[in-house]
């Protein structure tokens, strides 16, 4: 069974939106970066410490704020 034009039409409209998205979300997401590393590195990091290393830090000091706010949360039930 063939595929109708309106199905092939379709198909390579889905494809071009689906790779505009991809180079549209790798822009986005590659620029949250830099200005996240930036960030990080300007306002976050200790003296002598790489963005790597504050990132490690900070994600850390996030998963044990996380840990203790669940403990509370379930301690209030």
């Amino acid at each position: 069974m063939t595929k109708s034009k309106i199905v092939k039409a379709n198909e390579k409209i889905a494809e071009k939106v689906v790779g505009t998205f991809e180079k549209i979300e790798s822009t986005v997401v590659g620029g949250y970066n830099k200005i996240e590393d930036a960030f990080v590195d300007r306002y976050l990091a200790k003296d002598g410490e790489t963005k790597a290393d504050a990132k490690k830090r900070l994600k850390k000091e996030q998963e044990k704020r996380d840990k203790e706010a669940k403990q509370i949360t379930q301690g209030n039930h």
